[in-house]
């Protein structure tokens, strides 16, 4: 096969980025979005080169009709990640009980491709509820993918458990002077202050897998 262009790269590359995370291909406008190119008949150009040299093959009377033939999402190798529960985008909710954070009791998982993982250890999954992250474009009903640690650098997306109240909640974290800021990702909510005692860190965000309605 011929060595693709970077424009051709990309758009191959954004093309099996959208199937794994939904399920079906992206028209042509959702390619000259997510790639950044100037107009469609750009992104049909490059396309036709894309099916004339078999990286692609497309299927004009069908929606959506473009079949990827260098890689087989269903064919990927894939990474079982636990869903361990629900947390709060928005105030915190009570967590039932504190199997909710047992990665090894969840009765849930979600297959997911190695690229998301990255090779990470600990990771689990979380449903959002919520919209107290939404300029961070977490919305509700969506899951994110966590890894488990216990500290992560000011500004990053955390679950945070907040031991006196026995609530989590998903926000950013600022460690200031005399407390830990909880900031939502969305200008109509307030943060959340917490003495440091009280706040554990249960993981960072590393993905998140929008839930399309």
């Amino acid at each position: 096969m011929r060595v693709l262009s970077a424009k051709q790269q990309g758009i191959i590359d954004f093309i099996h980025r959208f199937l794994v995370d939904n399920g079906y291909p992206p028209t042509v406008r959702d390619i000259q979005s997510g790639c950044g190119i100037s107009s469609t008949s750009v992104v049909d150009y490059h396309l036709r080169i894309l099916e004339k040299d078999g990286y692609i093959r497309r299927h004009p009377e069908v929606s959506r009709g473009i079949e990827l033939l260098t890689r087989s999402v269903t064919s990927l190798s894939r990474v079982q990640v636990p869903v361990i529960g629900q947390i709060a985008a928005g105030e915190p909710i009570p967590v039932p009980t504190p199997d909710t954070w047992d990665v090894t009791a969840a009765a849930e998982t979600i297959e997911v491709t190695p690229d998301l993982t990255q090779g990470r250890g600990g990771v689990y999954a979380l449903k959002v509820k919520g919209s107290s992250m939404v300029d961070a474009l977490i919305n509700d009903g969506d899951i994110v993918l966590m890894q488990y640690v216990n500290v992560v650098e000011n500004g990053e997306m955390a679950a945070v458990w907040l031991r006196a109240e026995k609530e989590a909640t998903l926000k950013k974290v600022y460690v200031e002077p005399e407390s830990i800021r909880l900031q939502p990702a969305n200008s109509q909510m307030s943060p959340v202050y917490a003495e440091p005692g009280n706040v554990e860190i249960q993981g960072r965000v590393i993905a998140v897998i929008r839930q399309l309605v």
